[in-house]
C-alpha cells in the first residue's frame, strides 16, 4: 500500500494541472492599501508632490495627502486631508508648486502657503459654462511638456450626447494665468488622458453614440475625433476648425471610411473591442520606470472602470500615423480602475471609484498598488504591422514547432459602425488565412503572413498553440492590432492556407406569431447606477407572463430570466462571448436561461412573452452585459 501511494503521488505531481499554470498574480501582485473607515476615498485623481505624498482627488470633492502610501516596512499609510468643498474633482496633477484639478465648472488652484498641509488658497484658474447635467464631467489636467495644462470636458446625457453649453465636448489648453486655446473637439466621455514617452497626446474615449467601442487617439490642434455634438461651437472666433454637425454622415458606415469622405475626423490609434479588453476606458499612462516594472517600457497601461482592469498598448507609427496593438494586461483589482501613477519605488498606484458606474470590482471604492514580482511572463512583447501581415515578438524563447505550425494561429479582422445609435455590434467580420510563419534565428520573433489585410480595421490576432522553449502557454494569447495604415515595402516571403471559420448566430426566444394572450403583464426599467427599477417580480406557475423591459438608460441592457442558482454562471458564460457576444446579445447557450429580451440600446424597449416556470421558487432576471450583472438582477417569484 505505501509503493502505490508513493507511486500515485509520483504521478500526481508530475500531472500537469492547472495549478501549474502561471497566472497574472505570479508576475504582477496587487497590494491592497489600507483607507481609514471614516474617509470615503472615490478616487477622482491622483499625483505624486515632490516630498514624495501621494495625493489624491475624490468625488465627494476632497483632496487627501498620504504618507508612506507603498506602505513600506509595514508601516500604514497617514491619511492627511489637504482640501475640502469641490465639485467632483476627476482630476490631479502638481505644477508649478501648487496641485491642480478639474471640478465640474473650473479648473482649480490649491495652494498651501503656510506649510501646514492644508489648502488655505482655492483660486479659479479657468472656468467653463456648466448646465446642471448630470453626465457633465470634466477631466484633468494633463500637464505637458511645454508645461501648458490640457482639461477635458463630458458631454451631457438627454438621450443622446449633447453640447448643453459651450466646450462640452472639446479639449482644452490653459496657462496658469488663465488663459484658454480650444485644442479639438469630437469628445464624447474622455476620461482619461495621457503623454507618450515622445510627448504626444492621447486620450481616451468610452462607446456611447458616435462610438462602437473604446479606444484612445491622438490628439492634435484642430482634430475633431468623433462625436459631433462639440462642433456645435466651431463658430466661435477660438475654434481651430470650422466642420458643423450636419457634415458628418449617420449611415452607420465604419468611421475609417468616413474619415475618406471627411479629412478632418481622426480615427483612432488603437480600439479597445467592447467587453474583450473593457468597457470603460479611463486613464492612460506611460510605463517610464526603465524595466522596474518588468519588460514593457515605454508602453502604454490602459485602465478600465467598469471591468476593474488594465490592458496594455504597444504603439507603433505607419506612414506618420499612429496604430498599435492592445493586449490584457492585469485584471482583478478591487473596483472600478479610473486612475493609475507610478511611485517612487516603481510600482503603479490604482485609484478606483464605482457609484453610479458599477464595476466588477465590488469594493465602493479602494486604493491599490501593482508590482513587478520580478518574474518575467511569457508574452507577446509587441506586434508590428508589415505589409503581407505580422511580426510578433516575445518576452520568452519560443518553441520552434509551436511557432512553426499554421495550426497556432488564427486571426479576425472587424470594425464597427460609426453612427448616432448608441454602440455597435462588430461588424464585417472576416476570418484571415495564415500562409506561412517565419521563426527568427534569435527565436523571438515570428513574422505571419496573412491575406487579405484591411486597413482601418481591427486585426484579432490569436496564438493559442504558440509555447515557449519551456513549454508554457502565452499568459494572454490574443491582440488585438488597429491597421490604420498598411506598411509599405515591408512584405514577408508567403505560403499554405488555413479553414474559413464562421461565428454563430444568437438565438431568438420572441418568434413572430407567439401568443399574445397572457396572464401577467409585468414591466422593469432601470435606475442609475446600473440598477433594474424593481428587485422582484411576482407571478403564478406555469402562467402565461408579457414582460416589458424599458431600457430609459444612457447604456446598453439586456434581460435574461433564468434559473436562481444559475445567475453567476450564465453572467459569466456571456462575458466570455468575447467578439460573439454583441452579436448573440451577450445571451449564452445555456438550458439555465428561461427567456430573455435583446440587447437594448438606450431609451427603447422590448416586449417578450414565455410561461412561467411550473415548479414554484425563486427565479432570476439579470442584465448579462459584460460588467451589469454584478448590480443588474433581481428575483422572479413563482408561487
Amino acid at each position: 500500500m505505501k509503493t502505490y501511494m508513493r507511486f500515485f503521488l509520483a504521478v500526481l505531481l508530475a500531472a500537469p494541472c492547472a495549478a501549474q499554470t502561471p497566472t497574472e498574480s505570479d508576475y504582477y501582485r496587487i497590494e491592497t492599501v489600507p483607507i481609514p473607515q471614516d474617509i470615503v476615498l472615490e478616487v477622482g485623481g491622483m499625483t505624486f508632490t515632490p516630498d514624495g505624498r501621494l495625493a489624491i482627488a475624490t468625488r465627494r470633492g476632497e483632496v487627501w495627502l498620504v504618507d508612506n502610501p507603498t506602505i513600506a516596512g509595514g508601516t500604514a499609510p497617514h491619511f492627511q486631508r489637504f482640501a475640502h468643498g469641490l465639485h467632483e474633482a476627476l482630476g490631479l496633477a502638481w505644477h508649478n508648486g501648487a496641485l491642480y484639478t478639474a471640478q465640474r465648472s473650473e479648473l482649480t488652484r490649491l495652494v498651501d502657503t503656510n506649510g501646514d498641509a492644508l489648502a488655505d488658497h482655492y483660486e479659479a484658474v479657468y472656468s467653463w459654462p456648466l448646465e446642471g447635467n448630470y453626465h457633465e464631467y470634466s477631466y484633468g489636467p494633463l500637464i505637458r511638456t511645454d508645461g501648458s495644462m490640457v482639461v477635458a470636458l463630458n458631454l451631457a446625457w438627454t438621450g443622446y450626447g449633447a453640447s448643453l453649453s459651450a466646450w462640452r465636448g472639446w479639449m482644452l489648453s490653459i496657462t496658469t494665468d488663465g488663459q484658454m486655446t480650444p485644442i479639438a473637439t469630437g469628445m464624447r466621455s474622455p476620461a482619461g488622458m495621457g503623454l507618450t514617452p515622445e510627448g504626444d497626446l492621447f486620450y481616451a474615449e468610452n462607446q456611447g453614440d458616435w462610438v462602437g467601442s473604446g479606444y484612445i487617439t491622438h490628439v492634435e490642434p484642430g482634430d475633431f475625433v468623433g462625436n459631433p455634438a462639440g462642433l456645435r461651437w466651431t463658430s466661435m472666433p477660438e475654434s481651430p476648425l470650422d466642420l458643423l454637425p450636419e457634415d458628418i454622415p449617420d449611415m452607420g458606415q465604419p468611421l475609417f471610411e468616413v474619415a475618406h469622405e471627411v479629412p478632418a475626423l481622426k480615427p483612432p490609434a488603437v480600439w479597445f473591442p467592447h467587453t474583450i479588453l473593457g468597457i470603460s476606458t479611463s486613464d492612460i499612462v506611460p510605463d517610464t520606470t526603465d524595466g522596474a516594472f518588468g519588460p514593457f517600457t515605454g508602453q502604454l497601461l490602459v485602465g478600465d472602470q467598469g471591468h476593474s482592469k488594465i490592458a496594455r498598448v504597444y504603439l507603433e507609427k505607419v506612414r506618420g500615423v499612429y496604430q498599435g496593438a492592445a493586449f490584457p494586461f492585469r485584471e482583478g483589482f478591487s473596483s472600478g480602475v479610473l486612475r493609475m501613477v507610478w511611485d517612487p519605488e516603481g510600482g503603479l498606484m490604482v485609484g478606483m471609484t464605482n457609484r453610479g458606474w458599477a464595476s466588477t470590482g465590488r469594493a465602493p471604492f479602494g486604493l491599490q498598488r501593482l508590482v513587478w514580482t520580478g518574474r518575467t511572463p511569457f508574452e507577446m512583447h509587441t506586434v508590428r504591422a508589415k505589409s503581407n501581415g505580422f511580426a510578433v515578438t516575445f518576452t520568452q524563447l519560443v518553441d520552434r514547432a509551436s511557432a512553426n505550425s499554421l495550426a497556432s494561429y488564427a486571426i479576425e479582422s472587424f470594425t464597427y459602425k460609426y453612427h448616432s445609435t448608441y454602440g455597435s455590434p462588430p461588424i464585417h467580420v472576416e476570418t484571415l488565412p495564415v500562409r506561412a510563419t517565419l521563426v527568427s534565428d534569435s527565436g523571438m520573433e515570428v513574422q505571419l503572413v496573412v491575406d487579405g489585410l484591411r486597413e482601418g480595421y481591427i486585426h484579432q490576432v490569436t496564438l493559442a498553440g504558440v509555447q515557449s522553449e519551456t513549454g508554457l502557454p502565452l499568459l494572454h494569447d490574443t491582440a488585438y492590432y488597429t491597421l490604420n495604415r498598411i506598411p509599405e515595402n515591408e512584405s514577408i516571403e508567403a505560403a499554405s492556407d488555413t479553414p474559413m471559420v464562421r461565428l454563430s448566430v444568437p438565438r431568438d426566444t420572441s418568434p413572430e406569431g407567439a401568443s399574445r394572450d397572457v396572464d401577467h403583464i409585468l414591466s422593469v426599467g432601470t435606475l442609475p447606477g446600473l440598477r433594474f427599477d424593481t428587485e422582484s417580480l411576482t407571478v403564478t406557475a406555469g402562467s402565461r407572463i408579457a414582460l416589458t423591459f424599458d431600457n430609459n438608460d444612457d447604456m446598453l441592457h439586456n434581460l435574461l430570466v433564468v434559473q436562481g442558482d444559475s445567475v453567476d454562471a450564465v453572467a459569466i458564460a456571456a462575458l466570455r462571448l468575447g467578439l460573439r457576444g454583441h452579436d448573440m446579445a451577450y445571451v449564452p447557450e445555456s438550458e439555465a436561461i428561461l427567456a430573455h429580451t435583446g440587447l437594448l440600446e438606450p431609451e427603447t424597449s422590448q416586449t417578450i412573452y414565455f410561461r412561467a416556470p411550473v415548479t414554484p421558487g425563486e427565479y432570476a432576471f439579470v442584465c448579462t452585459f459584460p460588467g451589469h450583472a454584478a448590480t443588474m438582477r433581481g428575483i422572479l417569484r413563482v408561487e
